[in-house]
């Protein structure tokens, strides 16, 4: 339908409410890129202390060993690892500490210094098999598949050209002393890592490009989103509480009258009320009326006066209603305590059936 399309720019609203969900344009390559740039910067800056601390690590190690007999006694073995770990601080820690830092900054540069406190919330949604099955086989499945595809061919691509050559002029280092082997090595190694970050770099910027449109994408809205976001902008404070109010009575009444049609209440049996239907069109039941104190005794009330069954099981009730919203299916780990709570409705009212007919 015309009216339900999305071609209307997102509203600076739409934008500021997606922000504090922390739904952001981002490609999660810029940030991977950055950390390899990083690596990249803090081994050429620190390679060369890097080979030396390391050499002296090797002579301080076998010296402990064959003057002391480090390895047979604990503090020898202590010694070597207070040896180790200086090591790895000298010699780990300063790239670590640049690669964290680059990747840092470049989720920073996508997306600002706005943490959002929603996003940090546990939602509970994610667990739901259902949905995790949806997300394996989503539409974005086939492209990331065909982008980390690419990526791998390109950058092994790239990485094979540049290997190649010194593979083939390999002969060049017959005779060579270890020093200068080494510095040919590394300096190899250098000019690959600089062509596959380069093309990497490339592959990145193509895909945070791609991730901005999807993103822009999804936040578009139907003209009548539009319209009622303007109207609701130049109301006062108390006209929206009070359309606010209304919906929600709205909404209560639309629930109540759901009730009649259900297939059996669960409750609590006095704080929460949840009505299930299950007309088989669905894979599993759905919930179409839910609320606590006042509104469960309603939804009592209603199913009492409807002859809908209903049934004490404070477990499933609590649960119902912290995990499932009106008008959607209940998540599979609930299958089975649904199951026995319909079957339970559904031999009693073939045994109250029988019962009419016999007494007929």
């Amino acid at each position: 339908m015309a009216g339900t399309d999305r071609t209307e720019k997102p509203t600076p609203k739409r934008r500021r409410e997606a922000r504090e969900k922390g739904q952001v344009a981002r490609s999660m390559e810029i940030s991977s890129a950055a950390v390899l740039v990083g690596g990249l910067i803090g081994v050429i800056a620190f390679g060369p202390t890097v080979v030396s601390n390391t050499g002296a690590a090797m002579q301080a190690i076998w010296s402990e060993i064959a003057v002391r007999g480090a390895v047979t006694s604990a503090s020898g073995l202590h010694g070597l690892e207070q040896i180790a770990i200086k090591l790895m601080l000298e010699t780990v820690a300063p790239i670590a500490g640049i690669c964290l830092a680059v990747g840092l900054l470049a989720n920073v540069a996508q997306v600002g210094l706005r943490p959002s406190i929603q996003a940090l919330r546990p939602q509970w949604e994610r667990l739901n098999p259902g949905a995790g099955v949806k997300r394996l086989f989503g539409k974005r499945v086939p492209f990331e598949a065909g982008k980390s595809l690419a990526k791998v061919t390109v950058v092994g691509a790239v990485a094979a050209i540049s290997l190649v050559p010194m593979i083939t002029h390999g002969e060049t280092t017959m005779g060579a002393t270890p020093a200068a082997l080494g510095s040919l090595m590394f300096s190899g190694a250098k000019t690959i890592a600089i062509r596959v970050l380069a093309v990497y770099l490339l592959i990145s910027v193509a895909d945070y490009v791609w991730q901005k449109r999807q993103f822009e994408k999804g936040l578009k809205m139907t003209k009548q989103e539009v319209k009622d976001e303007s109207r609701n902008q130049d109301l006062p404070p108390e006209v929206k509480s009070a359309i606010r109010r209304r919906r929600i009575l709205q909404a209560r009444a639309r629930m109540m009258a759901a009730v009649p049609q259900a297939d059996v209440v669960v409750t609590n049996p006095t704080h929460y009320a949840v009505a299930l239907v299950y007309d088989g069109k669905k894979p599993a039941p759905v919930v179409v009326a839910k609320g606590k104190n006042l509104i469960a005794a309603q939804i009592r009330r209603i199913a009492a006066e409807n002859g809908v069954p209903i049934v004490p099981d404070p477990p499933l009730a609590r649960s119902l209603h912290a995990s499932v919203e009106i008008d959607q299916m209940i998540p599979a780990e609930l299958y089975a305590a649904v199951a026995q709570v319909l079957a339970h409705v559904y031999r009693m009212a073939g045994r109250r059936a029988a019962e009419r007919k016999a007494a007929a």
